[in-house]
């Protein structure tokens, strides 16, 4: 079973991130979307909130598995029986440090290979960062998130109403 690793904050999911777990889907028989927790981060989810958008935001059967990881991920990957790990890139901006980290890993564990994939066009722009940003500012953000995410940015930058 070639299994892959998907690693990220998804913080939040985008429909970028979602477009690049099908992709892997049809190349391997098995993505494990990889939450990160990290300390030195603060995010606007936390992990367990953020791995349930990520559930909740999957086609239903899809063969992806969606867990939390922190530590090293070549460390992660073997645990989970992966063989490469993927990684989304949307620009030329993107690849200069997600080739030093595919360089890194490859060092620290030579059976793992890095993936890159590019997301549809339409999404190469968006990132959680830029979501984040359109949400606090009162910003329609439903072209860029699947629906669950939505409702929880609502949530979690209004507060609850009168």
């Amino acid at each position: 079973m070639r299994t892959a690793v998907y690693p990220g904050s998804f913080d939040p999911i985008t429909n970028g991130h979602l477009d690049v777990i099908g992709r892997a889907a049809g190349l391997f028989d098995r993505v494990v979307v990889a939450v990160a927790h990290n300390d030195a981060k603060t995010p606007l989810f936390p992990v367990n909130e953020r791995i349930d958008l990520v559930r909740r935001s999957l086609p239903q059967g899809a063969p992806v598995e969606v867990t939390a990881f922190g530590g090293l991920l070549v460390d992660f990957a073997r645990e989970t029986g992966a063989t490469a790990v993927i990684r989304g890139l949307r620009a030329i901006s993107d690849f200069e440090f997600e080739f030093q980290m595919a360089l890194m890993n490859r060092k620290l564990e030579p059976a793992i290979e890095t993936v890159f994939l590019m997301p549809r066009e339409e999404y190469t722009y968006v990132s959680s960062r830029i979501v984040k940003e359109i949400a606090r500012l009162g910003g329609d953000v439903r072209a860029f998130v699947p629906v669950p995410v939505i409702a929880a940015l609502r949530a979690k930058l209004e507060g609850p109403r009168p």
